[in-house]
């Protein structure tokens, strides 16, 4: 791994939770600075390689920063040196983010006069540049403060010398999984859902897993997953990224996809790799009408 000075530039939807992201990198240690412009990005980074100290540093930089342009952010970075420079960027369902304005009575920074959705509509719109050059995505629509800050700790420490591997369940019919790297569809296996004593269980409980595992194409299906996810591991790796999030989808997401994810997670932990497992629809409640909504045509 390279040993120049990191850097996280940390930017996405206004609401998303940048300040979360950098309230718990500054009590971490990092050194921070939130709504800086453009233009000051490359005068910060040289000070901060002058100053004593080996520090990471991070820089919050969204719709409010002066000069702030998608494109702008990009050629920053690119002309960047003496560090390892990294962009986060943060990502929430916009149903939730017109929650958290309606809840906290801000304003939306791309409509001041006009309802939150104008600008989430927009703002998405105009980071779709920025969204598709991260370098990590955290979608945080679902995740509570301390969630994320586990999330933080799991991919920002230092001193890995392998990725750091989410894997994640999710349902269809609930959206999908917006910031998986790779994704599987789990809907081909038969459905405890329409089993009524498996029904109120979840992929976590053994009889779920002995269901869904006794499918003929449950093993198989593993086998290959599992050996292109080894064989893309180093890779990933190579090419500068640090976290892999593995996402498996079914209807519900209750049932297949948290049998598959947790034994995937069993079986890549196997190996010393640093694997965590999340879990997105699993609290939700058995819905005949969502079973038969994201069943796959």
């Amino acid at each position: 791994m390279s040993d120049k000075r990191r850097l996280l530039i940390v930017t996405g939807m206004s609401g998303a939770g940048k300040s979360t992201v950098l309230d718990t990198l500054e009590d971490w240690g990092w050194d921070i600075v939130d709504n800086l412009p453009l233009d000051l990005v490359e005068p910060f980074v040289s000070d901060g390689l002058e100053a004593d100290g080996e520090a990471p540093m991070a820089i919050g930089i969204d719709m409010r920063s002066r000069g702030f342009s998608p494109e702008g952010v990009l050629h920053a970075v690119r002309e960047l040196s003496g560090v390892r420079a990294e962009i986060l960027f943060l990502d929430c369902s916009s149903v939730e983010l017109v929650r958290r304005f309606d809840e906290t009575r801000r304003r939306h920074p791309l409509a001041t006069d006009r309802p939150a959705e104008d600008g989430i509509w927009l703002e998405r719109r105009l980071l779709k540049p920025l969204r598709r050059q991260a370098n990590a995505i955290i979608d945080t629509t679902a995740l509570k403060p301390v969630e994320l800050r586990d999330d933080l700790q799991s991919r920002f420490r230092e001193g890995r010398d392998k990725p750091v591997i989410t894997v994640a369940s999710f349902g269809f019919a609930r959206g999908v999984a917006r910031s998986a790297d790779l994704t599987f569809d789990m809907r081909f296996l038969d459905n405890p859902h329409w089993d009524p004593e498996l029904r109120p269980l979840t992929g976590r409980d053994d009889p779920v897993k002995t269901y869904v595992s006794s499918d003929p194409a449950f093993g198989s299906t593993m086998e290959k997953i599992e050996d292109l996810v080894r064989d893309l591991i180093p890779r990933y790796w190579e090419a500068g990224k640090h976290y892999l999030t593995i996402a498996f989808g079914c209807t519900g997401g209750r049932h297949r996809s948290v049998a598959a994810a947790e034994e995937m997670a069993r079986r890549l932990s196997g190996d010393g790799l640093d694997v965590s497992i999340r879990h997105r629809d699993l609290k939700t409640e058995p819905d005949d009408k969502i079973e038969k909504k994201g069943q796959k045509a």
